[in-house]
């Protein structure tokens, strides 16, 4: 931990500080202000909404960028957004978005259907700029702005993801003079956007402070700050929860859920997840041209391999002992919060080593004198298994998975790093095996592209690579569902699409973890969940939990009497105490950087 910050009081000082200024009031009466402090546990990769696609990225981004339409907190339907109205033309190739007035930048300048024709048209013709979203514009052929309200998109094909398309759109003003958005940190202070937030303040491995958008259309939140704080892991999340050094927590552990329990000043909050937990076996890494890239091991380019791997796991055991109960048996690729869409395996892979060791041994892979499996070539099954090394979870599931594989003859090497590490190596096929997981939106299409092979990098980098599976029947079901509007026919293309993914068991859904939080009650209420039964706070679909939080007076009041910026006193002369020449006093928020680490 860092020395803290020291606040010298001089008591020669003549003059005191301007009285606090009185708790503010909603129109409701309760009391607005404060800053509202959530413990991130992940690393995010960029600030750029171009590049950035973590989940600790998109829920900042979210929170500052406007999207067309966004969900409903209720149920996950579409709801407008920047856009107020659409319509689409008889054959479904035009798209028509009616763009609300009224709505500014963050800077004061008016958002426009030309800052959303402009972010398109960049994510077309740039590939960087293509990098996090670049599956919804695919199929544009044009996107024009006629005039300042109205936006027009003309599809290849018909489209059935128009009312979901996810990707932030950027001011043009600031974005047109971005030469290189592959390089570009977008870490200008303060940030234009026009949600309910602005970043103003980033320190990188540290924290993220968002202000409120006093200009949002929807009205300013109730909160003056939001806050990201970066912590090493959850175990020092909780501790910070505990002291009041931050007032949300994400992505608990059961034990860590369970220790909460009967805390006070804490409410505990359980919602299903919309996050999927898998784990890749690199079935051959390739670029967009079929070149081979990566590290992986030969043999698991076998998909009897891969299935044999599936059989030696024991995801009963993972839920019942990594996840304490809170989840549910993974199988399909989408999780069962979105039922309409939710597939399982009419005949699962179950848990039975006695037929993955038969499987081996027909397929060629006999054990050695020590009894390790090699390959008909003579080479022998040692997997590296890449982890989050930050993650209690990962580490739990790969000493599992290690003792399993064990038992069929392969070595596993458990490799834990940071989250960056992680994406990279998995963006470069640089694994045996790796530990994944994405956060499914209400519509399956982004998803289910991550599978396709036009997510696989080009020769020069990029790409949404999940599993680098590059299947031609995959990618066919997956074109048909795009193009189709029928509910009922594009949902049986989707759950189409998961079993021929089953098959090839690239990536294993392990489970569908619970989503797991905390917060502080004596400092706020009123958290809006998605959805509205059994949803959570965090990692929505939306900015909701954060814009709906209400401070109570202790938060308002408490952040007031320790704002963390700078005060000067004006001296009217230069003051020496015995040596020193300056004193600067400097009042902080309770929870410094230092209580942070």
């Amino acid at each position: 931990m860092r020395g803290r910050l020291v606040v010298l009081l001089v008591a020669l000082l003549a003059g005191t500080s301007a009285p606090l200024p009185a708790t503010a009031q909603s129109d409701s009466g309760a009391p607005q202000g404060a800053t509202l402090r959530v413990g991130l546990q992940q690393q995010i990769d960029s600030l750029n909404p171009f590049l950035g696609y973590s989940l600790a990225a998109t829920d900042i981004f979210r929170a500052v960028y406007p999207t067309l339409t966004t969900y409903s907190p209720q149920d996950f339907s579409v709801t407008p957004e920047l856009a107020e109205s659409w319509e689409s033309s008889p054959d479904k190739l035009t798209w028509t978005f009616h763009i609300r007035r009224g709505a500014r930048w963050s800077d004061g300048q008016p958002i426009t259907a030309g800052d959303a024709a402009y972010t398109y048209d960049r994510m077309m013709r740039d590939p960087a700029a293509a990098t996090a979203n670049g599956n919804f514009v695919e199929n544009f052929e044009s996107v024009t702005a006629p005039d300042d309200s109205t936006l027009v998109i003309r599809t290849k094909t018909p489209q059935a993801t128009m009312l979901a398309i996810d990707a932030p759109i950027v001011p043009e003003h600031v974005w047109s003079r971005v030469d290189d958005v592959a390089n570009f940190p977008n870490d200008e202070m303060p940030v234009v956007g026009g949600g309910p937030f602005t970043i103003t303040g980033y320190r990188p491995e540290q924290d993220v402070t968002l202000t409120a958008n006093e200009d949002y259309w929807r009205g300013a939140p109730k909160i003056d700050r939001l806050q990201f704080i970066q912590f090493k892991n959850s175990d020092a999340a909780v501790q910070a929860l505990r002291k009041g050094d931050i007032d949300v927590v994400q992505k608990l552990t059961p034990a860590q859920f369970d220790a909460l329990a009967g805390e006070q000043d804490v409410e505990q909050v359980k919602g299903q997840g919309r996050r999927f937990f898998e784990l890749i076996l690199n079935p051959g890494a390739a670029n967009s041209r079929n070149q081979p890239i990566g590290t992986g091991h030969p043999a698991l380019r076998d998909t009897r391999v891969r299935r044999a791997i599936d059989h030696a796991i024991d995801r009963e055991v993972l839920v019942d002992r990594v996840l304490g109960g809170y989840g549910q048996i993974g199988g399909g690729y989408l999780p069962p919060i979105f039922d309409d869409y939710h597939w399982k395996p009419p005949q699962p892979r179950r848990f039975d080593p006695a037929l993955a060791n038969r499987v081996l041994d027909e397929a060629g892979y006999r054990r050695g004198p020590d009894g390790t499996r090699r390959t008909p070539g003579g080479e022998p099954l040692n997997f590296d298994f890449v982890l989050h090394g930050d993650e209690s979870m990962d580490n739990q599931v790969g000493q599992f998975v290690q003792r399993w594989l064990a038992d069929l003859g392969i070595r596993v090497n458990l490799q834990p790093v940071s989250d960056n590490q992680v994406n990279d190596r998995t963006e470069t096929g640089d694994f045996d095996m790796v530990i994944s997981g994405w956060s499914a939106n209400p519509d399956p299409d982004y998803v289910l592209r991550l599978q396709t092979c036009a997510s696989r990098p080009s020769p020069d980098g990029g790409g949404t690579p999940d599993s680098f599976l590059c299947d031609q029947r995959y990618d066919e079901l997956y074109a048909r569902q795009l193009a189709e509007f029928d509910p009922a026919e594009r949902i049986d293309l989707v759950k189409q699409a998961q079993s021929r993914f089953y098959e090839q068991a690239t990536g294993l859904i392990l489970f569908y973890q619970n989503s797991l939080e905390a917060y502080r009650s004596d400092r706020y209420s009123g958290f809006t969940t998605q959805p509205a039964r059994e949803g959570v706070i965090t990692g929505q679909q939306g900015f909701w939990g954060y814009y709906g939080a209400e401070p109570t007076r202790e938060a308002v009041e408490g952040d007031r009497g320790s704002d963390y910026r700078t005060v000067a006193w004006a001296l009217g002369g230069l003051i020496v105490l015995v040596g020193v020449v300056v004193v600067v006093v400097v009042a902080r928020r309770r929870a410094t950087a230092e209580d942070r680490e």
